[in-house]
């Protein structure tokens, strides 16, 4: 017993030193990767939890107060959300303290960057405390999750917005025979995806013998979007590229799926998973992968003037900030002086966000907390979620095309 007490205060004690190392070691070059750590941190717990949580979950009085003992994923689902609103709670805290950070002399500049063993001891403190909290609660935290998750969405559909243009922009401007024929190349391909894509939908989600015109509503409304990005891209007045409304067609028939194939398992139009109970393996982890990649690329887009995270009056990137100075007490002054390159504040809103989104992915998109204890992997929350999410996006593509012809004075 002496022995194994003190082979565990020893592991434990190599653990926190090498926690305080990693810590430590973490610069300001790398904060906003050790902030993507951190969340795929909570996407660890919250898997590990979903499948080892229940049994201990059930004999907590103020979680398991039914008259009769809900079902073990009615508990696996209540622990993802608890992890969930732990992490939300975490980044959306720091996101309210970051309010108006503009330059590196505030000393909120240096919370942001540094004490990451206080951030880590925080961020536990805050997901067990969530364990303690009534179900009334999480409830209502899964409910608006739902909405928070369709936000996340929206989110990345601008730093696509930004990145297809940019992609589109740079092509361009080799302005090569090679570039303009790949450009056409990778259009045509996504626009025969986007077809074929959607041939496989009606196949899918409207079975012969059924009435599934809302299905076919919303099959028929994307590829009119599809349609409409290519006339208004092409139009002499627009003057665009055929690649940035491809590419956004291919991804507005790819939510398009994602939605139909959120609706309800028993509902008729539903053929893809008429027969499926649950969320697969496979969509799950592709769907959590997916997700670290999109807030990775949301953090390091966050460093670009071109993206909405930048503050206006922020540094372009690839410019020099301010002369080089050879005196080291005015060159380190000036360095505090410099604004700061990104939004603070709305980068960690963007992981309060994804926290929602995470959760939705883990639990299928669930109802389950509620008085029944039942759960519903898919449902038409979700499902209207991602349909308006890819009508948003549409709407913003659109509005991408035109603003500059209807405002000609402004920039956009």
């Amino acid at each position: 017993m002496w022995a194994a007490s003190c082979l565990a205060s020893c592991c434990a004690a190599c653990a926190c030193d090498a926690c305080r190392t990693v810590v430590s070691g973490i610069s300001r070059r790398s904060a906003r990767i050790a902030y993507c750590g951190l969340f795929a941190l909570s996407l660890m717990v919250s898997w590990i939890l979903r499948e080892v949580a229940a049994p201990l979950m059930e004999k907590l009085p103020w979680i398991n107060h039914f008259h009769q003992t809900p079902n073990r994923e009615w508990f696996e689902t209540d622990a993802v959300l608890r992890v969930s609103l732990g992490n939300f709670l975490f980044f959306t805290i720091l996101a309210v303290i970051m309010v108006g950070v503009k330059n590196q002399k505030d000393p909120r500049d240096s919370l942001h960057h540094g004490g990451w063993m206080m951030k880590v001891i925080s961020w536990c403190i805050l997901v067990i405390l969530m364990f303690f909290l009534p179900n009334e609660i999480i409830s209502f935290y899964e409910s608006i999750s739902k909405f928070g998750s369709g936000l996340f969405l929206l989110v990345q559909v601008v730093l696509l917005l930004d990145f297809v243009h940019g992609w589109n922009d740079k092509w361009v401007g080799f302005d090569e025979q090679f570039w303009y024929i790949a450009l056409f190349v990778v259009s045509l391909v996504c626009y025969v995806g986007t077809f074929v894509f959607s041939g496989f939908l009606f196949y899918w989600f409207t079975p012969s013998g059924q009435d599934c015109g809302l299905n076919t509503f919303f099959i028929v409304m994307t590829l009119i979007f599809a349609f409409l990005f290519a006339i208004v891209a092409l139009h002499p007045a627009v003057n665009g590229s055929i690649l940035p409304s491809s590419v956004l067609s291919l991804y507005c028939i790819y939510l398009c799926y994602s939605a139909l194939a959120s609706e309800p398992r028993e509902y008729e139009c539903n053929g893809l998973h008429k027969h499926s109970k649950a969320v697969s393996t496979g969509t799950l982890t592709l769907g959590l992968i997916t997700t670290v990649l999109s807030v990775v690329y949301s953090a390091v887009r966050a460093g670009s003037s071109t993206t909405l995270l930048s503050p206006p009056g922020s540094p372009r990137a690839g410019k020099p900030l301010l002369p080089l100075d050879n005196k080291a007490e005015e060159k380190e002054e000036k360095e505090k002086s410099k604004p700061v390159s990104y939004s603070y504040s709305f980068f960690h809103l963007i992981f309060s966000l994804a926290s929602m989104y995470s959760a939705m992915l883990l639990t299928g998109w669930s109802t389950s907390v509620g008085e029944s204890g039942k759960l519903v992997d898919v449902g038409w929350p979700s499902v209207w979620v991602r349909i308006v999410t890819g009508w948003a996006t549409a709407a913003l593509f659109l509005w991408s095309l035109l603003a500059p012809i209807l405002f000609p004075d402004r920039e956009f």
